[in-house]
C-alpha cells in the first residue's frame, strides 16, 4: 500500500503517481489559455507563473492538447522543455474545433492515439507520464453520439498498447462511473478525475475504491460546479466559519478539507495569478481540527448543514 510522505518541499505532502512522487497540491493549466470573459494571459507572464509553480514545490501539472489548441502545452514546453522536474498529466477523448461548440468527442481508439501523438508534439516530449481518458457518456461536457459511442474495453486496449510502446507511462480515467472504474481496474489505472467537492460527494464509493487500489483521485470542480444554480463550497456557512476561525480564505478551507478527507487526493486547481497560486500552495500548511472536519463533513450534497449528533 502506498503511503504518502510529508515532504517539507512538497506542498500537501506526496503521493506516488504512476511511480512518480508528486506534491499532493498540483497545478491545472487550463486557465493559462481559457478565461471566459477575460483577455488571454501574456505568454511571458504564463511562463513566469509556471516557473513559480516549481519554485513552490509543485511537481504535478495537469493539461490537455485541447486547452487552447495546444497553447497550454506549448507554454509548458517553453517553461520546462523535456525536464523531469515536473510530472505532466494530460487527457484525451475530445478535440478542439473552431465552432460554436468548441469541443467535439474524439473517443475512437485511433483518435486517442492521434491525440496522444499531438500532445507529445506540443509538449516536446517523447513520453507523457500519465494520460487520462475523458469519457463522454454523461455530463458535464459533451456527450458522445453515433460512432463516437465506443466500448471502454476497446479504448483501454489502445491505451495499454501506447503504454507498452513507451509513449505514455500510465493512464487513468475521467468522468466515469463506478461500474466503469471497476471494469477498468484490471488494465491498471493510475488516476481518476471526476467532479467532486465538499458539496458534491456522489463519488464517495469511487473515492473509496481508488483509495483501496492506490489510485490517485484528482477531482475537477473542487469548489463546486461552475454552472449557475449549483451549490458552491465558498458559500457554505460551515466553510465561512472555519475560514474566519483559521484566518484563511473559504476556498482554502474547501481544498484543505479535500486533502484531509482522503490521502490519495491530488489537487489540480488552476489559476492565472501568481498570488492565487501561492494561496493554493499554502493549503498544505492548513490543518483542520477534528471538530472542524466534523462540521464540514456535515455539509450535505445540496450545500445544507446536516446533523452531526
Amino acid at each position: 500500500m502506498t503511503t504518502p510522505s510529508k515532504a517539507a518541499n512538497r506542498p500537501g505532502g506526496e503521493w506516488l503517481l504512476a511511480g512518480h512522487p508528486v506534491a499532493r497540491i498540483g497545478y491545472g493549466a487550463m486557465q493559462l489559455v481559457e478565461r471566459p470573459g477575460l483577455p488571454p494571459v501574456d505568454a511571458d507572464d504564463a511562463i513566469a507563473l509556471l516557473h513559480r509553480v516549481v519554485e513552490l514545490g509543485i511537481t504535478h501539472i495537469d493539461t490537455a492538447e485541447f486547452y487552447g489548441h495546444g497553447t497550454a502545452n506549448d507554454l509548458i514546453r517553453r517553461a520546462f522543455g523535456d525536464s523531469d522536474e515536473v510530472v505532466i498529466v494530460s487527457k484525451v477523448g475530445a478535440n478542439r474545433v473552431d465552432a460554436p461548440v468548441p469541443l467535439v468527442a474524439a473517443q475512437k481508439p485511433q483518435e486517442l492515439r492521434a491525440s496522444i501523438e499531438a500532445n507529445l508534439r506540443s509538449l516536446g516530449r517523447d513520453r507523457i507520464a500519465v494520460v487520462n481518458l475523458r469519457r463522454a457518456d454523461a455530463q458535464p461536457g459533451i456527450i458522445a453520439t453515433g460512432d463516437q459511442v465506443v466500448d471502454l474495453d476497446d479504448q483501454l486496449a489502445e491505451l495499454a498498447a501506447l503504454r507498452d510502446e513507451g509513449l505514455i507511462g500510465a493512464f487513468g480515467l475521467s468522468n466515469v462511473s463506478l461500474e466503469q472504474l471497476q471494469q477498468a481496474l484490471p488494465a491498471g489505472i493510475a488516476c481518476v478525475q471526476n467532479s467532486y467537492s465538499l458539496v458534491e460527494r456522489s463519488g464517495e464509493r469511487m473515492l473509496d475504491l481508488c483509495r483501496a487500489n492506490d489510485i490517485a483521485w484528482a477531482p475537477f470542480f473542487p469548489l463546486g460546479s461552475a454552472f449557475p444554480g449549483r451549490p458552491k463550497v465558498v458559500e457554505q456557512p460551515a466553510v465561512l466559519a472555519a475560514a474566519q476561525q483559521l484566518g484563511v480564505t473559504p476556498s482554502q478551507v474547501g481544498l484543505a478539507w479535500m486533502l484531509q478527507h482522503a490521502p490519495n487526493t491530488l489537487l489540480i486547481a488552476g489559476t492565472s495569478s501568481i498570488a492565487h497560486l501561492e494561496q493554493n500552495a499554502a493549503i498544505g500548511d492548513i490543518t483542520l481540527s477534528d471538530d472542524l472536519m466534523a462540521q464540514l463533513d456535515a455539509v450535505s450534497a445540496d450545500g445544507k448543514q446536516t446533523s452531526i449528533g
